[in-house]
């Protein structure tokens, strides 16, 4: 009873503190050590050798993706491109259907590999200059944003880089496109609800007479904010301090240039997952030089790995005259990786201290025989994590470093395709982690010059509500006809 009540306080402290925009890096031994110490077990071993080992060991594996996807993004970003893209389709569109421009612009950047903080920062102004045109108040903006760049992109959509998508993947030895059937349904949900209700906001704003309204920021003031910053980092992929290094293209280019690197990370990636890595004699990764493992263990990382170097050269290349200080724009991307993987390696480090204390097998035996099954169940656990650290990719990282081979298990014995456990991992670790105190959502809001008070709504609906129906037609459809 006591070792459970020092989990509890751990995890109080961890969210009741980063709340406050304390530092994760400081929380998360922090709190881990709380609940070691109601736990009576060995404080420094815990720190040196679990935390740090479980913190080391997410680094070694998704290190490449949070460096390759920042520099992708940061390129992406001083080329221009993501600006190219955003407009044509603002443009295309027009305010007529200006919530559609704005949800698909972000979709299409997103998608395609650019972080959500970079699309964030590009895509909101012209979100609101569209949406002062069509006079849609602006406190639908991050509802808008939110629902185009923070939903079916980062966790339903089959073959997206995103950093949540590549998580299950050393778990259950999947691919980016996992369940592409199941994921391309609960992607359609989560846009279609999303679309229905910001259209119905619209249409009663319209009704009452409310126009665009004033910001209450700058987008500028938000990247130089500290707290803004601190729960960004633990949120995402990106540090937004380094938006403003590098060197920004005045030129912009053509909407085909720009779109061309995202349509290759997509290609690239499809083609190594299904057509090359399967193709390949990689035998020699069972020899103990090379940890001993399967080749499913690493083939989805692998293949976004390749994606996103072959997208970036490709990038380089077409916009070489744009990028004028290239070496500049690498640093800031490479920076902007940093911050954001070490926090959440320590939510990682927390999850496998915490999973490792004895009271942690009562919280196991309770998530586990959760009415509905082990895809219930891994959905509430994701869920849950998720909405406590708030972060999709730290608590889904620590439900599956402390759960995932019991549920992988469970899933050989019960005839489960593990590709339905990524995807119901994914989306439910991408639900309620848009709680109010998630980076993201915070750092929206702020870029949006608006508040919870007056936004929230649009985003739980957007962002939780559509994500939960999504979620659960997964579970349906996937315990009924499995995975496809």
């Amino acid at each position: 009873m006591i070792g459970l009540l020092g989990i509890i306080l751990g995890l109080t402290v961890l969210v009741g503190l980063s709340f406050r925009s304390w530092s994760v890096l400081v929380l998360a031994p922090l709190a881990a050590m709380v609940a070691a110490l109601f736990a009576g077990d060995p404080l420094l071993a815990h720190w040196t050798q679990t935390f740090m080992g479980a913190a080391a060991g997410f680094v070694a594996s998704f290190f490449p993706l949070f460096l390759l996807g920042a520099i992708f993004g940061k390129l992406m970003d001083d080329s221009g491109s993501v600006n190219t893209i955003a407009r044509f389709m603002t443009e295309k569109l027009g305010a007529e259907r200006a919530i559609l421009a704005v949800v698909l612009a972000g979709a299409i950047v997103t998608y395609g590999g650019v972080s959500l903080f970079v699309a964030l920062f590009v895509i909101v102004p012209m979100a609101q200059g569209l949406f002062r045109t069509a006079n849609i108040p602006n406190r639908l903006t991050p509802g808008a944003v939110a629902l185009g760049t923070m939903t079916f992109t980062m966790s339903a959509m089959p073959g997206t880089p995103a950093v949540q998508n590549a998580i299950p993947m050393p778990f259950f030895g999947t691919t980016p496109f996992a369940a592409p059937g199941l994921g391309l349904i609960a992607s359609g949900i989560m846009f279609g609800f999303g679309m229905w209700w910001l259209m119905r906001a619209e249409r009663k704003a319209r009704l009452a007479g409310e126009g665009f309204g004033e910001i209450g920021g700058t987008v500028e003031a938000v990247s130089d904010n500290q707290d803004v910053r601190e729960r960004a980092n633990s949120a995402g992929a990106f540090d937004p301090a380094e938006l403003k290094h590098g060197h920004h293209s005045q030129e912009e280019p053509s909407v085909l240039v720009a779109a061309l690197p995202l349509i290759i990370v997509i290609i690239v990636n499809l083609t190594m997952s299904m057509l090359v890595i399967p193709r390949l004699d990689t035998s020699f990764l069972a020899e103990p030089q090379w940890g001993g493992i399967s080749i499913a263990s690493v083939s989805g990382i692998w293949s976004v790995i390749v994606a996103l170097i072959v997208a970036i050269l490709v990038l380089v290349a077409l916009n070489r005259n744009r990028l004028k200080e290239l070496r500049a724009s690498v640093d800031a991307g490479a920076n902007a990786s940093v911050l954001p993987i070490i926090s959440v390696a320590s939510l990682v480090g927390f999850g496998a201290v915490v999973a490792a204390l004895p009271a942690f097998a009562a919280v196991a035996d309770w998530v586990l025989s959760i009415d509905g099954g082990p895809l219930v169940s891994l959905a509430v656990s994701t869920n849950v994590l998720s909405a406590l650290t708030g972060s999709a990719s730290g608590g889904m990282t620590i439900a599956l470093e402390a759960l995932g081979p019991i549920y992988l298990a469970i899933a050989e014995q019960q005839g489960i395709d593990p590709a339905l456990l990524h995807r119901i991992a994914v989306i439910g670790a991408g639900t309620l982690d848009s709680l109010p105190h998630n980076g993201a959502v915070i750092t929206l809001l702020a870029v949006c010059g608006s508040t919870h008070r007056k936004s929230y709504i649009d985003i739980v609906m957007c962002c939780v509500v559509g994500a939960l129906l999504g979620l659960a037609s997964v579970i349906v459809l996937g315990g009924m006809f499995g995975s496809f």
